[in-house]
């Protein structure tokens, strides 16, 4: 979350405590009788004008190769993220 949230500031876009959010779930398979974390899920909930949906977008499509934790997994667990956003209420 750090990480997104970083380069969400980097676009002027505020994260919030009410405003921003994750849920994170994984997926724990039997890899030869022992149990491996092999996916990870991420779904992010961002409240914000619906001007800024753009720049929410490019955030979390680059935002990845500049986190420490992913970077740390790739290419033994998979990470699949999503952005849901919600109108900021005026």
């Amino acid at each position: 979350m750090g990480t997104l949230a970083a380069v969400l500031a980097g676009k002027k876009i505020r994260t919030f405590q009410d405003r921003y959010r994750a849920d994170v779930t994984g997926d724990i398979e039997d890899a030869e009788g022992v149990l491996k974390i092999t996916r990870i899920n991420v779904r992010y909930q961002l409240k914000l004008p619906e001007e800024q949906r753009e720049d929410a977008r490019q955030a979390l499509d680059s935002y990845l190769h500049l986190c420490p934790a992913a970077q740390s997994v790739i290419g033994c667990i998979e990470i699949n993220h999503e952005l849901d956003m919600e109108d900021l209420p005026e």
